[in-house]
């Protein structure tokens, strides 16, 4: 890997989890610590992050926090879009888990009105959506704090599915490649996706079409995992392609 293409990883681990440290860095990249500190120097050059000792930080990360907000809103159009279309295979009376992400939380906003829905979710800023609506009986995993994407991951946050089933998944991915399969940007959401995965009989991934054809940097596993893909009019016919051919079926947002 060349080192702008590290520097990149990097930069989308720590946007991701909010920190990383040194040591942790160096392990996953394979490279040294001296490496690393160059790498997050450069970073911290560009106005991207805050070295301190033993690692660096997210820019403006406790504001974003305190103001209960998301880091990454591109393309919010296309997210409302696909939000609106999920609403379709949803029903009161349903049990369903909300993956963190803006495209879930999309989803929640939309929630309102429903009645006897039951709605488990690993995020912070969903619950706060969701917590007083009077037809949403609303359930939050524990597990550790992750404060760009304001979720709730790790072991323990896995371990909260075991013994659990719901109806319908609506999961978010980082990127979506024929090779990578499912790919997010920290390791330790993996675990949380698969027990998801797991406690659902039905999957649906939510992504707008840009995340198509990307790779983030730890992969989940197959396309296999999912049974859905709901995405907007923007993907290409090669993706369509490449879902038929994995047997999913896709649904267009338009």
């Amino acid at each position: 890997m060349l080192a702008n293409q590290r520097r990149e990883k990097i930069y989308e681990l720590v946007q991701e989890d909010g920190s990383a440290k040194v040591i942790d860095l160096a392990r996953i990249f394979k490279v040294t610590e001296v490496t690393i500190r160059q790498d997050l120097e450069k970073l911290e050059k560009d106005g991207l992050v805050i070295k301190e000792h033993g690692g660096a930080f997210l820019k403006n990360i406790k504001d974003q926090v305190q103001a209960i907000t998301l880091g990454h809103r591109e393309n919010t159009d296309k997210k409302e879009l696909i939000a609106r279309k999920c609403m379709e295979f949803i029903e009161s009376g349903d049990s369903i888990i909300l993956d963190s992400g803006s495209t879930t939380t999309e989803i929640a906003k939309n929630l309102k009105g429903f009645k006897n829905l039951t709605v488990i979710t690993n995020a912070l800023n969903i619950a706060l959506l969701l917590g007083a609506e009077p037809g949403i009986d609303l359930i939050v995993t524990g597990g550790e704090f992750k404060p760009p994407t304001l979720s709730l991951t790790g072991q323990k946050a896995a371990d909260f599915f075991k013994g659990i089933n719901v109806q319908k998944l609506f999961l978010a991915t980082a990127g979506i490649s024929l090779k990578a399969g499912l790919t997010y940007p920290s390791i330790s959401d993996l675990v949380v996706k698969r027990a998801m995965i797991e406690a659902a009989d039905t999957t649906y991934l939510v992504a707008d079409s840009t995340k198509i054809g990307k790779s983030a940097f730890a992969s989940l596993g197959a396309l296999s995992l999912i049974d859905y893909i709901i995405t907007d009019n923007g993907i290409e016919e090669k993706h369509k392609e490449i879902f038929k051919n994995n047997e999913i079926e896709l649904i267009i947002a338009d």
